[in-house]
């Protein structure tokens, strides 16, 4: 399932952030929201395939939003941090989940593509 929406990583967060919350945390949430309104009422699979694609900025020439679309993003956001984000945004306890496969690369538009691991791959 591909779900058009800017990846966000899942914050640090302190006890202060129950009530003063930094716009990290509100990007966070917000994030997290659309994330479970997108994903229902089903039950998260414990194999996972995740791919983030994270925009290209508009700072960029055109020349090279077209080089590096598709291309894997090494900078951060950690993918770890991004993992944890859907994984907390979608499961009430996620220690059920033995096997994810992560990628993060370059696009036009963010989004979070969630899948179904099957199989020994």
């Amino acid at each position: 399932m591909k779900i058009s929406v800017t990846p966000v990583p899942a914050p640090r967060m302190t006890k202060r952030d129950r009530w003063a919350r930094r716009p990290a945390v509100i990007r966070y949430f917000e994030y997290r929201d659309v994330l479970k309104s997108a994903w229902g009422e089903r039950e998260v699979p414990e194999r996972l395939r995740l791919k983030f694609v994270m925009p290209i900025p508009k700072s960029w020439s055109n020349k090279k939003r077209l080089l590096m679309e598709g291309k894997p993003h090494q900078q951060k956001p950690d993918i770890d941090n991004l993992q944890k984000a859907v994984q907390d945004s979608l499961c009430d306890d996620d220690s059920y989940i033995y096997d994810v496969c992560a990628t993060k690369v370059w696009g036009i538009d963010g989004s979070v593509t969630i899948e179904t691991l099957t199989g020994e791959e």
